[in-house]
């Protein structure tokens, strides 16, 4: 596939009618936004064009979009957000958090009452008990435990820690939270050395594992690398487990924004940074992206290719 070159946005604003966007590399960094993607997307918007977030953060998609104004961003602009968080948890609850049994009488009425089967979950999730409860809290009737022997699968939604039952939003008296185990050094340098054990036990045991964010890497403020719980699942199939991804490059996820967008596919340009997630799912989905900050040889050496390559999302 051949691609062009572009300074802006401007050069090919009249091909599109709806622009698919990925959140971090092209809009922000997690921490700011990045140089002329507030203005881009004002322009845009202010345009006509149809926008629409695509992004493999495994917060639910109201929270995504619940995010954008302290990055500048407004998000009215936007019909709404795909996240790999919204797929992940509406997946879980189907297949482990709404199951229940008949047991006993209803003493009362007569009846026989339903009575919840848990299913237990090795969880590995954020630091930060609020964001990982954004998650957790789509995927219905699910505990989660440490403890590898009780659980009946495995979640890849962060990389900082393991967090049990006792580990949601409760603390000691000394502030440190209870049930909650560290990854250590993983996201700053995918140090597996705490986290190979687990997915060792989980694998003898043949869990499932659902990855809520299959990014390998992510850009943060000031360039710094991080790791990301796609790594962690990719570690687990590689070991022999079984994995279900939710997110780019997964062309559902790509097509279920061109639900939303209600336009043709030729109609839309996916906006990404990323030639694993972004191009490759969104060339089998979409076909046209501007994809940023990627280079020519990689293009080659990865066998994709965007149709366009810009600096940065700016108008």
């Amino acid at each position: 596939m051949t691609f062009t070159t572009i300074k802006s946005f401007a050069e090919i604003v009249s091909r599109y009618d709806g622009f698919i966007l990925d959140q971090f590399g092209v809009m922000h960094n997690g921490s700011e936004s990045l140089p002329g993607s507030v203005e881009c997307v004002k322009k845009l918007a202010s345009m006509g064009k149809k926008l629409i977030i695509l992004s493999n953060t495994s917060s639910p998609s109201q929270t995504a979009l619940n995010k954008l104004p302290k990055l500048g961003f407004d998000p009215d602009l936007f019909i709404g957000a795909v996240t790999s968080g919204e797929e992940a948890g509406r997946y879980i609850k189907e297949t482990f958090g709404s199951h229940g049994s008949i047991s006993g009488n209803d003493h009362d009425h007569g009846d026989q009452e339903v009575v919840p089967i848990v299913k237990k979950a090795i969880w590995f999730t954020w630091a930060n008990p609020a964001v990982a409860m954004t998650f957790i809290s789509k995927c219905g009737n699910v505990q989660p435990t440490t403890n590898v022997d009780d659980a009946d699968f495995v979640i890849a939604a962060g990389c900082d820690v393991l967090r049990g039952a006792d580990g949601i939003g409760s603390e000691t008296e000394t502030g440190i939270e209870s049930d909650v185990v560290s990854l250590g050094g993983f996201m700053q340098n995918a140090d597996f050395s705490i986290i190979d054990p687990v997915l060792e036990q989980c694998r003898e045991r043949g869990l499932p594992m659902v990855c809520a964010n299959p990014d390998l890497i992510a850009k943060l403020a000031g360039g710094v690398t991080a790791h990301m719980p796609g790594k962690i699942a990719q570690k687990y199939e590689a070991m022999g487990g079984d994995c279900s991804y939710f997110g780019k490059p997964h062309a559902e996820h790509f097509e279920a924004c061109l639900r939303d967008l209600g336009l043709d596919p030729s109609k839309v340009a996916h906006v990404g940074d990323s030639l694993h997630h972004d191009i490759a799912g969104a060339n089998d989905a979409v076909g046209d992206i501007p994809d940023v900050d990627s280079l020519k040889q990689l293009f080659e050496k990865e066998k994709q290719s965007p149709t366009h390559v810009a600096p940065l999302l700016q108008y």
